[in-house]
């Protein structure tokens, strides 16, 4: 410090400001809740960064296995029923006298397309569409309802014995007539109709568009 002193200039020498422990502890403590706050305000930045649109991570791109998986469970609500009737006359004729029965069947014949057998070569994704090749439909089950089928008519030849076989001979030819009538009338091709209507609306709510390879 520099002081005049009768015309002269005395160089005068200031006394360093000493600090008492308890002023130290003070100022250190300041000083970690300053770097305290500001690396909390760091950290609620950094977060708020990733959760605004676009700066988190890219959407999920889902593959061929993952979209097999998820068409796997529509196997069940895929499937067709047609309800039919068939007038069935089953005879057994001798020289010495005829067997017959005649017999409304009631049935129930089910049809789907298992998509258990898709196949990855069965799927090619593109960006956000997909084409896909269906296996065939096919007729998963027929049977008679026994509640509603009934013999109407019966005959037994007066030289014949009763043939015990012929009612369920006559179901059995029932249900393969009910097959047959179910393809004609197009049980195939509803079936798989229904199939990709399902599969049209779970590509739909994934984001993809879909297209149907037909089958050769």
């Amino acid at each position: 410090m520099k002081i005049l002193r009768n015309g002269n200039l005395v160089f005068a020498q200031v006394p360093r400001e000493s600090y008492s422990p308890r002023m130290l502890k003070t100022r250190l403590i300041i000083v970690g809740l300053i770097l305290a706050i500001v690396a909390g305000v760091g950290l609620f930045i950094a977060l708020l960064m990733v959760r605004l649109p676009g700066t988190g991570a890219p959407p999920k791109i889902q593959n061929t296995a993952t979209l097999l998986r998820q068409v796997e469970t529509l196997s069940e609500l895929v499937t067709v029923k047609y309800v039919l009737e068939k007038v069935v006359i089953l005879e057994d004729i001798k020289w010495y006298g005829e067997n017959r029965v005649l017999m409304v069947a009631h049935g129930i014949v089910k049809a789907g397309v298992n998509l258990k057998e898709l196949k990855p070569e069965d799927m090619t994704v593109s960006d956000k569409k997909i084409v896909l090749k269906l296996p065939r439909a096919m007729i998963t089950d027929v049977y008679l309802d026994e509640q509603k089928t009934r013999v109407v008519d019966r005959t037994t030849g007066l030289l014949r014995t009763f043939d015990k076989d012929l009612e369920q001979n006559a179901r059995r030819q029932a249900v393969d007539d009910l097959r047959l009538a179910a393809r004609y009338n197009g049980i195939y091709e509803d079936a798989e109709e229904r199939a990709r209507l399902q599969l049209s609306n779970l590509f739909r709510q994934l984001g993809y568009e879909v297209e149907f390879q037909k089958n050769k």
